[in-house]
C-alpha cells in the first residue's frame, strides 16, 4: 500500500487546488468588474472534479493547437463564461455583489478542506506517537 497524499487525504488535495484556482478566477473577475467588455469567468468545481475523476462518461474533446477551445463556452484552463443576470450597456457580465458572494462562499469551501486535511494530519500523528503528546 502506498502512502501517497491522495490515499491518506482524500479528494480534498485536489481540491485544494480548484478552490485556489477559483480563488483567482474570482478575484479576477472583481478586479475588473469596471471593465468594458470583460466576461465574467468561474470553475465548474463539479464538472472539473468529475472530469478528474473519470467520471464523466462523454469523450473529451481533442484539439490539435494550444490556443483552441476544448469546448463551446469553455476555456483551455476548464474556465466555463458567467452568463449575465442583467446586460451590461458596455458589455461587462461582472455582477460585483454575486462576485463577492462567491468569494466568500469559495473562503469557507477552501477552509474546509484545510480543516479536513488537517484533522487527518493529527490523526497521524497520534497514531505514530502513540497517544502520547
Amino acid at each position: 500500500m502506498s502512502l501517497t497524499p491522495d490515499n491518506l487525504f482524500g479528494i480534498h488535495t485536489r481540491a485544494l487546488d480548484l478552490w485556489q484556482r477559483r480563488t483567482e478566477v474570482l478575484a479576477n473577475n472583481l478586479a475588473n468588474a469596471d471593465t468594458p467588455g470583460y466576461l465574467a469567468r468561474d470553475v465548474d468545481f463539479r464538472k472539473v472534479l468529475a472530469d478528474a475523476g473519470g467520471g464523466s462518461d462523454k469523450l473529451p474533446l481533442q484539439t490539435t493547437a494550444p490556443g483552441q477551445i476544448g469546448a463551446a463556452g469553455q476555456t483551455a484552463e476548464g474556465l466555463a463564461y458567467r452568463v449575465p443576470t442583467q446586460p451590461s450597456m458596455d458589455g461587462n457580465t461582472v455582477d460585483a455583489q454575486a462576485e463577492q458572494a462567491a468569494f466568500a462562499a469559495n473562503g469557507v469551501h477552501y477552509q474546509a478542506s484545510l480543516s479536513f486535511i488537517t484533522a487527518q494530519i493529527r490523526m497521524l500523528r497520534t497514531a505514530i506517537n502513540g497517544g502520547q503528546g
